[in-house]
Order: structure tokens, then C-alpha cells, then sequence
């Protein structure tokens, strides 16, 4: 399978991809995130290109299962990446991120797996355990990789930060249609965005993430939440701050 789809090449043109094809999905992910030229500071130098390109992939892998109207394209976009990921796991790849990631030791055949249970989660969830229940699967295929990356054990709340996470991820960047539908019910269509932002932020996981570039998304995430606007960067000063604070695991 190889659709002609944003992120997905068509063709395997070899092992080495042009690095401003790498960058400019890196260039993607730092377009929704400005703050990170502040935050990604406090990732040890040596992780910092990984970071990066591991960011990126995880933005085209949502925005594959819940960007546009039609979930064809997704659809297709996310089988060619389920493809991709098992190459990985095998010494192939195609696309400009596997120059960074491929060669990295982590479990890319699982992640591979996990992305037909992403795809599932297209449906507005019913309330906010539907949502978080939906994610479960993929966002521990997530937290395991994250583990392989940075050399650490996954610890026991990784899989609900990185949950928390995604579920900021879609309402940033698919604003209503990412609302559940008892929210919707409740708050009514003008105030659902609102309430649901506030909700996602009032019930953050507290267990920071084991990694430090995950505690640093996590709290990035969550300062905007705080903030009332999902999508809005942070302020130079609230960048800095939330991300001293994430890097040493504090809210």
C-alpha cells in the first residue's frame, strides 16, 4: 500500500531521505509547538535530535486518524504507516523520520499493531473514561516506545500522561469534534470546547511520565490547558516554567 497522502511517500526511494524532507515534518510539529525551542532545553543534548523526529511521527500518526472530514484518507495513511513501522522493525524504511528513528532499538512492530485501535478512536467518544478507554492500547504502545528511546523503565502512570496527551493533541487540533458527547449535551455547543478543556486539565494525571521530553509535552499540554486555549502557545516565560517544572516531574 503506498497512497499518495502528506506523510506517507509513494515510492522507496532508498535508505536516505533528503534531510529537508526531515525537516520539514520536524518543522510540522514545531509549528503547533513554538514553545519547544524554550522547553527543549531541559532534554539531555544527546536525545534531543530523537525527541524531535519521535514528536513528529506521533503528530502524523493523529492527525492520520482524526484529521478531515473523510476518514478514508486517514485510513489509508495509517495502513501505509502500519507498513512502515514493520519495516522498521525489520532494517527498511522509507520515510525522511526513520533516518532518525529507524535505527533506534524500540518496539516499532508493536506500535505498528497498536494504530488500528488509533484509527477506532475517529468516533466522538461518549464521555471522558470512553475517551481515555479508547486510547489505551495505543497510548501504551506509545509510553513502550518512549521507554526504548530514552533508556528508561516505564513507570506506572505513563500510559494515562500519554493518554492526557493525546487527548489535548485532538482537541488542539480538531477543536469541537474532539468533545465528548455527554459534555456536548451538557455544556451545549457554544460552551463544549470551554468545558472540555477544563476538564481535561482538572483531571491531568499527577504521576509524572518516566522520560523526560514525555514530562515536558505533558506539561507544556497542560499549560495551555490551564490556560484556557488548547491550541495557543505558551508565553516565552510560561514555556520556560512549565518546562523546569516538567523536566523535574512537578505540576
Amino acid at each position: 500500500m503506498s497512497p499518495q497522502t502528506d506523510g506517507a511517500p509513494a515510492s522507496d526511494e532508498g535508505a536516505h531521505a533528503p534531510d529537508d524532507a526531515l525537516a520539514s515534518f520536524i518543522g510540522k510539529w514545531r509549528a503547533r509547538w513554538p514553545e519547544w525551542a524554550l522547553a527543549e532545553t531541559f532534554v539531555p543534548a544527546a536525545q534531543r535530535e530523537t525527541a524531535l523526529a519521535w514528536a513528529a511521527l506521533q503528530q502524523e500518526l493523529a492527525d492520520a486518524a482524526w484529521g478531515g472530514r473523510d476518514a478514508r484518507p486517514g485510513e489509508l495513511k495509517l495502513g501505509w504507516w502500519l507498513e512502515e513501522l514493520q519495516g522498521w522493525s525489520l532494517g527498511r524504511r522509507r520515510h525522511p523520520l526513520g533516518q532518525t528513528l529507524q535505527r533506534r532499538p524500540a518496539p516499532w512492530a508493536a506500535l505498528a499493531a497498536a494504530l488500528p485501535t488509533l484509527l477506532d478512536t475517529r468516533e466522538r467518544p461518549l464521555d471522558r473514561d470512553d475517551a481515555i478507554g479508547q486510547l489505551r492500547t495505543y497510548a501504551g504502545a506509545l509510553a513502550a516506545v518512549d521507554a526504548a528511546l530514552f533508556g528508561t523503565q516505564a513507570g506506572e502512570g505513563d500510559n494515562a500522561v500519554v493518554a492526557a496527551g493525546l487527548l489535548h493533541a485532538r482537541l488542539a487540533h480538531e477543536g469541537a469534534s474532539a468533545v465528548p458527547l455527554s459534555v456536548l449535551a451538557q455544556a451545549g455547543e457554544d460552551a463544549a470546547i470551554a468545558v472540555w478543556t477544563r476538564d481535561l486539565h482538572a483531571h491531568w494525571p499527577k504521576p509524572p511520565a518516566a522520560t523526560v521530553p514525555r514530562r515536558l509535552w505533558a506539561a507544556l499540554a497542560s499549560a495551555r490547558l490551564r490556560g484556557g486555549d488548547a491550541a495557543r502557545p505558551l508565553s516565552p516565560w510560561r514555556a520556560l516554567l512549565s518546562g523546569w517544572r516538567g523536566a523535574r516531574g512537578r505540576r
